[in-house]
């Protein structure tokens, strides 16, 4: 490779956003179980791109496959021939706790005294590492470095007589974030953490059952949404339809608000919301509390959209895209040996001049984590030709990383953790900065009951959160 030239994984693209942990989906009941999870993860592959796999069963045995990559790059039709079944699980991940590697890769499978298990997980064990070393001291092995691999070692160590017995003394060892499905050779569980931290939706195929992480999923396979697992709650599909359990006694749910301002996709339902409609909720609001008079909302692609819909529909102001994404860079790129300013962000947005040239424009983002990239397309819209640019974000100042399942930068790297919201529009250089109240956040999902995790803006977390965690993600 020559000097200066610089090969990239897509992963290492400097979007400056939050990442989430990863999308699950299981099917019960179907005879193309594999092809089934295979569209479900398509679905979801928004929520991870460094691995996806799927674990099928034909009612005797349990056979997976996963690889590193996108889920049309690991899953070849010989791939999923050689999945055969009624019932399979998938998993698409992005990694929050362990190392980005093909053994971390889920579903993770284990062979045990109860028979064979294959498990995926959402979200992230806040108390995995004492756990682990507990573990590690009486002897266990573990193939993996995730924090997953902790409730298959407690589930193989039970000495309850039965299935979901032995699931639910695993899953009290366990605090923090997990939405799960796991398969056996003839059922499978999806269950959710009592706080109900991550998403996890039931939905109904014919005669069959499916769970996925979002309803955008059951939507690509036809599927009719049913309802959200509860928090707390362990669903069994199994020869006798659906059984529901509890495992837990009921705590203040902690979902995670976030769902709503980035993650998911807009033709979700997530918490018995449409997200869609959140955001543009989240959107008008932000328009009564930062009006501007300006000639143009421009969303930032693609997150911003549907904020800006909500903005422009408010303010009156018309809605333009002045921005382009490029959805095609692929997984790698090659940097030329001659620098070029903003690189990264110019290979994914590119402003339309015509539009902004001379333009007031209120720019509307979901988010600022770091402020670099805010700060380098606020940039590109000037050198367009936009006479003034106002950002206007569709949450609050995020100052405090999180430790339910998304990957975050330390607390030091958030810039609004450190500086005041004049400092960061300085810093970004925009004329005005305005950030949605977490007042109006919490309108615009109707969180009457107080049943969101709003940590990442108020440091308040839900659980306690044990030293080597902190220490890990407030390093320097």
């Amino acid at each position: 490779m020559r000097p200066g030239e610089h090969l990239f994984p897509s992963h290492t693209l400097p979007d400056d956003k939050f990442h989430d942990h990863c999308g699950v989906f299981a099917v019960y009941g179907h005879p193309e179980a594999a092809k089934l999870a295979y569209l479900g993860l398509y679905a979801l592959q928004h929520r991870g791109q460094e691995s996806a796999g799927i674990a099928a069963t034909d009612g005797k045995r349990l056979v997976t496959h996963k690889g590193m990559g996108h889920v049309a790059e690991v899953f070849t039709e010989g791939a999923l021939a050689g999945l055969p079944g009624h019932s399979a699980i998938g998993h698409t991940r992005y990694s929050t706790a362990g190392d980005t590697d093909l053994k971390n890769a889920q579903p993770i499978m284990v062979s045990c005294q109860k028979g064979q298990v294959a498990l995926a997980h959402n979200g992230n064990l806040v108390n995995a590492v004492s756990l682990r070393r507990e573990l590690e001291s009486r002897g266990d092995i573990f193939q993996t470095s995730s924090d997953s691999e902790v409730i298959l070692h407690y589930f193989a160590r039970s000495k309850q007589a039965g299935i979901p017995e032995s699931v639910a003394e695993a899953l009290d060892k366990v605090v923090g974030a997990y939405s799960l499905v796991m398969l056996f050779k003839d059922t499978v569980y999806a269950i959710r953490d009592p706080r109900g931290f991550r998403p996890l939706n039931l939905g109904k195929l014919n005669d069959s059952y499916v769970v996925a992480s979002e309803t955008c999923a059951f939507d690509l396979i036809n599927a009719a949404y049913v309802r959200e697992i509860d928090p707390g709650e362990m669903v069994i599909l199994d020869g006798r339809g659906i059984t529901s359990l509890r495992f837990s006694p009921p705590v203040q749910h902690s979902q995670c608000i976030f769902e709503h301002v980035y993650f998911s996709r807009p033709d979700s339902i997530i918490f018995g919301r449409s997200v869609q409609s959140s955001r543009e909720m989240l959107g008008r609001l932000l328009a009564r509390e930062h009006p501007v008079e300006a000639d143009l909302v421009v969303p930032v692609p693609d997150s911003g959209v549907s904020a800006a819909i909500g903005y422009s529909d408010e303010s009156g102001i018309p809605l333009r895209f002045g921005l382009i994404r490029n959805h095609y860079i692929g997984r790698t790129f090659i940097e030329p040996s001659q620098a070029i300013r903003d690189f990264g962000v110019k290979l994914k947005l590119n402003p339309v001049r015509s539009l902004l040239d001379g333009k007031r424009v209120v720019l509307v983002d979901d988010s600022i984590i770091r402020g670099t990239t805010s700060r380098k397309i606020v940039r590109i819209v000037r050198e367009a030709g936009a006479k003034e640019v106002h950002v206007r974000v569709s949450c609050p100042p995020t100052v405090s990383p999180c430790y339910y399942g998304i990957d975050t930068p330390t607390r030091k790297e958030l810039i609004a953790s450190t500086h005041s919201v004049d400092e960061i529009r300085r810093f970004i250089g925009a004329d005005t900065l305005g950030y949605l109240s977490l007042e109006g956040l919490r309108q615009a999902v109707d969180d009457k009951q107080g049943r969101y995790c709003l940590a990442c803006y108020t440091a308040n977390y839900p659980t306690a959160v044990q030293e080597p965690l902190l220490a890990t993600r407030n390093r320097e």
